[in-house]
Parts: C-alpha cells; structure tokens; sequence
C-alpha cells in the first residue's frame, strides 16, 4: 500500500505528480472542510510535506501519530518545531542548494531596482506622466557602496559573489567567523549596519526570539541605507522599520517576505522607497522543478530505507 501523505498547500504539478503517483495523498487545503478531513486520515499519515513559509502548525503535531517525516519545500525551517520532531524521531528535510542562485539574484535584483527606481520610472511611463514633463525623483548609483550581508551561509556567499563587480567592499555577520572568506566580520547587526550602506538580510528567522534588525540598527544603517530582505519577516522588527522609511531614517528598503503573510501594511503600499515581492526568492522554472525533484527524492530516500530496516 501507498504511504499516507498529508500535503499542507499547493505546491508545483510537478511535485504534486510526483506525490500522486507514490503516494496516497490527502490535501487539506482543498476540501470543503479540511478539519474533518484531517480528523479522518490523521491517524494515518506518515508524511507532511510543507513549505518553508507555512512548516507545521502547531496544534497539528499532536494529531498525526504515525507522524515519521517532514519535508519541507525550501529551506525555512522557522516554522517547523525541531526540537519536538527531534524528540519523536520524525526526519525533517529541506531542500537546499538548488535555490541558492536563484534566492540570490532576487537580492540583486531587489538592490538594483530599488537603487535605480526602476519600479517607479516604470510606473512613471506607463502612467502617461513623461509626456507630461512631470518631476521624476533621482535614482542612487549602485556601484561603489558598501555591502553587508547577515547571514554568510550558501545563499549569502551567493549575494557576495554577485555583487562583488559592483560593491565598494563586502563584510558580514554571522553567528560566528566563516572560514576561508575575504569579507570583513563584524560581532553584531548593529556592527555592521553601522559598517555599510547596502545591507542583506539572508540569515533564519526565529519566531521566537526578538528580530535581529530592531530601530537601533535601522538607524546604524542610515539615512542613505538600503534594506534588502530575503529571509524572513520575522528577522526584522516591521513596525519598527516602516517608521523608519515614514521619516527618513533610512533610504529604501527591497523586501520579498513580510511579518504576516501574505498581509503587507498599507503603509508600506503606499510608500515609493520600496519594491516589494510576494515571497518569491525561488519562484524559477528551474529551482522550482530541482526542489521538487529533491522533496520526492527525500520522502523516497526515507521511506525506502524504512521498509528495508523493517524486513526480517
């Protein structure tokens, strides 16, 4: 018999076909009412597979018995409860690498368009104001700033490699040195945002602990200082951070993940020193159809080594 899986959201059809064909799949999120469909198949399912931006919730845990693996598509794991997994010995596994380039070209992108308003001049000739004569805010040079990156873990080197044609200097923070890396170290956030003009936010999110980007580093980076954020919105203070767009304290901020997704504050919608992405870091054709590949290749990998170690 097929091993019962229970699909948390919708995921590529590649993925899904994959799912499909292996398992005996339940999804949730499509039934009429999802609580009477977990309540029938809980007792059942082997697998949850998820996404970073969703993990496990928490009063599903205790619900699922049978529970023996994890797999999340993507590479957050914030929202996945490890210690407790870890306690019940049930697998977790992500799908990192195959969207490390991709992730990273966001963050670049993100930069540019911001530093060059590349979203507003758009705005500015689709709307018919060029012919008009109308005032177009000057844009920043990218090249030549200082670039700081938290979090130097693959998708950070990534950041740091793309924009090394372009940055003044590149340095970092991390919870410790990284070896065999030319960037400078700095101890803390608030170190290196005071370091540098173009800061990168690509280390966890941690919603249970205080966000590493609060108002203080905020105004260590500066009036002329660009945000860029690709983590997780847990890992900055939100409130704290349109506040300092509202009233100058930095210049910009490039943002793909918020506080409470998919909800963005108006303020930041009403605001033109800002670009913002619907959580789209690895939304290619080919990362996307690698992470599937690698969340099948997982739940294969962990199911055919259980029914190995379970035979006579």
């Amino acid at each position: 018999m097929k091993p019962d899986v229970l699909q948390l959201k919708a995921l590529s059809p590649q993925l899904e076909a994959g799912l499909e064909a292996a398992y005996t799949v339940h999804r949730p999120y499509r039934a009429a009412d999802p609580e009477a469909l977990i309540g029938e198949v809980a007792s059942k399912i082997r697998a949850v597979v998820t996404g970073g931006d969703l993990g496990v919730p928490t009063e599903l845990w205790d619900r699922l018995p049978a529970l023996e693996t994890v797999a999340v598509h993507g590479v957050g794991l914030d929202k996945v409860d490890l210690d407790l997994a870890a306690a019940r010995g049930i697998a977790v596994t992500t799908t990192p690498g195959v969207l490390t380039q991709d992730v990273a070209e966001l963050a670049i992108g993100l930069w540019l368009s911001l530093s060059r308003r590349l979203v507003s001049a758009d705005r500015y000739v689709r709307e018919g104001r060029w012919p008009k004569g109308e005032r177009l805010p000057l844009a920043w040079r990218a090249s030549g700033r200082k670039v700081g990156i938290l979090g130097l873990g693959q998708i950070g080197k990534a950041i740091a490699a793309m924009a090394t044609p372009f940055a003044a200097s590149i340095a970092y923070h991390s919870r410790r040195p990284v070896e065999g890396v030319p960037y400078a170290y700095h101890a803390s956030p608030l170190a290196l945002a005071k370091a540098v003009d173009v800061l990168f936010l690509v280390t966890p999110g941690d919603a249970g602990t205080p966000p590493l980007i609060d108002a203080a580093v905020l105004k260590a980076l500066g009036e002329d200082g660009l945000l860029i954020n690709v983590a997780r919105g847990s890992v900055v203070d939100e409130a704290a951070l349109v506040a300092a767009l509202a009233d100058g304290t930095i210049a910009g901020a490039g943002l793909d993940v918020f506080e409470d997704e998919p909800n963005v504050p108006q303020a930041l919608l009403a605001m033109e020193n800002v670009v913002l992405q619907p959580h789209r870091g690895s939304a290619t054709v080919e990362a996307r159809s690698a992470m599937a590949a690698l969340v099948l290749e997982n739940l294969e990998k962990h199911f055919t080594t259980t029914h190995s170690s379970s035979r006579p």
